[in-house]
């Protein structure tokens, strides 16, 4: 050692015996051990958490109690794999942003978990670019089927997962083709179950603030809307149907432009909630009252709904619903389940009254 060289010295002090002692690697768990916790061979505990159905009732439930007991996660690509099946569904929706779409994926998932199945998501947010991707990363993690539901698909985008003879769930409408369906929501009940709500509260001019003109589903709400006032004998302003893109901010400016016409609506019917919110804000930015001066009507019911102020009066189209047969139409196609397969699912829609609605 040379003259400059350091000498280190180590000191024990006190303190030191309190300082945590480092763990040993915690053992990570794998098949053998669970073979080895329930007392059957490894090929028994692989056909079990593959769902084979060789497997005795009394072996499956001393496996699945090992796996529980042990905290065994199986490996998902690794059962793909032996079962040739992913139990992989996608769910393509359109704007993560909007309320209404993680409560319809919170829905589908808590039903698809307690199916033994999971979900893999794509947010698309109306660009047909970013819709191309989505369908790409779905098609490399093997989906077995796809519940489409934004309201719109670009076809050639559509064309893409039909070639590939996955099923899908769309809204409104499905192609006539082989594991192709469609939630056939009926918008002419609940809007006309609000167009009557409004008639009979004495209003005779009331607006609508369409959503964006290329989706399906906002031309059917639009028909619905036009359908319904006719059936009331009251009749539709072009100058009352106001544009809007289904956002909060879009909303605001067809309310704004309502406004501006010489005879102002007394009602607005929205098609969605984000646009009725909206109208809430513009109306309070003009120093307009709800419902006193102006009753609006949303559709959807989202969750916060119920939360504005005042509480919104809108029309309800389920989450739950939608999320219960999309899964259950994916499921049964397959599963081969052609007696639950169907290739239209009604869902219902309905009024629930609130507080931004009130007589003249």
């Amino acid at each position: 050692m040379g003259l400059n060289a350091r000498v280190c010295r180590f000191t024990y002090t006190p303190a030191m015996s309190r300082l945590p002692v480092p763990r040993a690697a915690k053992k990570r768990n794998d098949i053998r051990h669970v073979a080895e916790r329930a007392g059957v061979s490894v090929a028994s505990v692989s056909r079990t958490i593959n769902g084979h159905p060789s497997v005795a009732p009394e072996i499956v439930q001393r496996v699945w109690q090992a796996v529980k007991d042990l905290g065994y996660q199986p490996n998902t690509q690794a059962r793909a794999l032996v079962s040739g099946r992913s139990r992989l569904f996608g769910v393509i929706i359109s704007d993560i942003t909007n309320p209404f779409f993680p409560e319809l994926l919170q829905n589908f998932e808590d039903i698809a978990v307690a199916s033994g199945y999971e979900m893999l998501i794509g947010s698309t947010s109306h660009d047909p670019q970013r819709m191309e991707h989505v369908i790409s990363r779905m098609l490399q993690r093997s989906v077995e089927g796809v519940a489409v539901m934004t309201f719109g698909i670009e076809e050639p985008l559509l064309d893409r997962l039909a070639d590939r003879g996955l099923p899908l769930v769309l809204i409104d409408v499905a192609p006539p083709a082989d594991g192709m369906s469609a939630l056939a929501v009926d918008y002419a009940a609940g809007i006309g179950e609000a167009v009557r709500h409004l008639a009979e509260l004495n209003h005779r001019r009331i607006a609508f603030i369409a959503g964006p003109e290329e989706l399906h589903s906002a031309q059917l709400r639009q028909q619905a809307f036009a359908t319904a006032m006719t059936e009331v004998g009251l009749p539709v302003h072009p100058e009352t149907i106001a544009r809007g893109d289904h956002t909060l901010e879009g909303g605001t400016e067809a309310m704004e432009s309502l406004l501006q016409l010489r005879s102002r609506p007394t009602a607005v019917l929205c098609s969605n909630d984000m646009t009725a919110i909206g109208v809430l804000h513009a109306a309070a930015r003009n120093g307009l009252r709800v419902p006193e001066d102006l009753s609006v009507v949303g559709f959807d019911d989202i969750h916060i709904a119920r939360y504005t102020i005042p509480p919104l009066t809108t029309i309800q189209m389920s989450c739950r619903d939608l999320a219960t047969r999309a899964f259950e139409a994916l499921r049964a196609y397959v599963e081969n389940d052609t007696k639950a397969w169907r290739r239209e699912y009604g869902i219902p829609t309905r009024l629930t009254v609130r507080q931004t609605t009130r007589s003249l």
